[in-house]
């Protein structure tokens, strides 16, 4: 990026500091000739999402098919295995910073009376969810969070009852391996305990962490990785695109005058306010565009924490805005942990260290060479959404070109859908005769197929030949 010296929340840019590119929420917008083509494209996207909450990747988890209506395994297959890689629950805010400024901001205005008759409830629904940090602290899993993930590996043992009853019964265990984050940790005990909830005799084996495998976007091996977010021109172009959007911007003071009134809105627009954290001190917001994007981190984070608060941050921005703000969100993580740009595999190359795995566990296996009924992984939304890339799921395969701008009307790309809270992929085994054994993959508990080029045991089945699987995914 073109400022490293400090960080502003999701790295909005001053709004004032347009570009000439308009970038219009939903539309294909070339990021040279600023060009679009309208014709016919709202009403799909509108329909499509019309249930949206816009949340984003902080979108409550919920299983995304009724168990019931699986499919049944072909005739003579057994399950033997299961393996999953999850993401951690919903969680706490992940330190003090959003909160703090926008207390800090809402603050000055009430000195000031310059706040709206919606900004005087403002403060103290404010105040009611720092006050739960004091408390809880920050980035740790919330009840909802651990519920999330307790009913996840509850369906996972009710869905797999006579395996693990068998399994227990052999003395076979279950793996659980985690990033070493709290969160993670946290996500995999709750996962635990809803197994055991169903079969308490299950011996489940706590592997600790392994950051390599379930924090790889950190390591050392990825150093290309890390100096593409900091210095690849392409990435700051096209986030500088977003962020100095006129339908970002437009958005991003509308918020602000839910609370606010329009002469302080454009106090902090003309460059008077520059509020640091108190948590790390390196965020700092000093414009609109990063005072709304604070609300905004506020709204989504907010209904994460329902056993924590009775909290209704929705009422203080529009679903128009909240939208816009979604896409931003998306568009930052598209970019940078996502599909990218056409021909490029820096965001998510990193995920062949999880993707080896996965075949690994299934081959040591099927090799019995390891008395194994399950491996459960723990992790967060930067190692679940190159996984999905990778993988080819759907929604996480299309690029974009350099020369255009990743869009809500052209891509798939979305958050809540990608990698909301708790987020997982399920692989299931099954033996069947003649030493054959193919796999089923549940995608936020979904009966999901493998990519593109794959080929099921049956058309349109959701089975798959692990010796088909390996040849597609090139795995020796």
């Amino acid at each position: 990026m073109s400022d490293h010296s400090r960080s502003r929340p999701s790295s909005f840019r001053r709004a004032a500091a347009y570009l000439a590119l308009p970038v219009v929420v939903g539309l294909a917008v070339s990021a040279c000739t600023a060009q679009a083509d309208t014709a016919g494209t709202a009403s799909a996207t509108a329909a499509a999402e019309a249930d949206a909450t816009y949340y984003a990747s902080k979108t409550p988890y919920h299983p995304f098919q009724d168990p019931e209506d699986y499919s049944a395994p072909p005739d003579g297959y057994r399950p033997v295995f299961v393996e999953n890689v999850a993401r951690h629950g919903s969680r706490f805010l992940s330190s003090k910073k959003y909160d703090d400024l926008a207390h800090q901001l809402w603050q000055t205005a009430e000195d000031a009376g310059e706040l709206t008759a919606l900004g005087e409830e403002f403060g103290p629904e404010l105040e009611s969810l720092i006050d739960v940090h004091k408390r809880s602290g920050y980035g740790g899993l919330s009840r909802l969070g651990a519920q999330e993930h307790h009913e996840t590996g509850r369906r996972l043992a009710e869905r797999n009852a006579q395996l693990f009853s068998e399994a227990a019964d052999d003395g076979a265990q279950m793996r659980i391996v985690s990033s070493g984050e709290d969160r993670a940790e946290q996500s995999a005990a709750s996962f635990a305990d809803g197994l055991r909830e169903v079969e308490p005799k299950l011996e489940i084996d706590d592997a600790g962490a392994d950051r390599d495998l379930l924090y790889f976007h950190k390591s050392e091996a990825n150093s290309d990785y890390q100096d593409y977010l900091e210095d690849d021109k392409r990435l700051a172009d096209a986030l500088d695109a977003v962020a100095s959007s006129s339908t970002v911007a437009s958005a991003a003071r509308d918020i602000l005058e839910q609370i606010f009134t329009s002469d302080f809105v454009d106090r902090l627009d003309d460059g008077e306010f520059d509020f640091v954290d108190h948590g790390k001190g390196k965020t700092h917001l000093d414009d609109v565009a990063s005072a709304a994007d604070c609300l905004y981190n506020l709204y989504m984070i907010a209904p994460g924490m329902a056993g924590e608060g009775d909290w209704d941050f929705d009422r203080f921005i529009p679903p128009e805005d909240a939208r816009v703000m979604a896409y931003y969100s998306d568009a930052q993580n598209f970019y940078k942990k996502g599909p990218g740009f056409d021909g490029d595999d820096i965001t998510f190359k990193m995920a062949d260290v999880l993707l080896d795995d996965f075949f690994d566990r299934i081959q040591d296996k099927i090799d019995g060479d390891a008395d194994l009924v399950g491996d459960l992984r723990f992790t967060h939304a930067e190692v679940i959404m190159p996984f999905a890339t990778i993988l080819g799921l759907p929604g996480s395969t299309e690029q974009v070109s350099e020369d255009e701008l990743f869009s809500y009307e052209d891509n798939p790309w979305r958050g809540e859908k990608v990698t909301p809270m708790a987020a997982n992929v399920q692989w299931e085994l099954y033996e069947g005769t003649d030493d054959r054994y193919a796999v089923r993959m549940l995608y936020n508990e979904e009966e999901t197929d493998f990519k593109a080029g794959c080929t099921p045991l049956e058309k349109g089945g959701h089975f798959y030949d692990f010796d088909e699987l390996k040849r597609c995914y090139d795995q020796s």
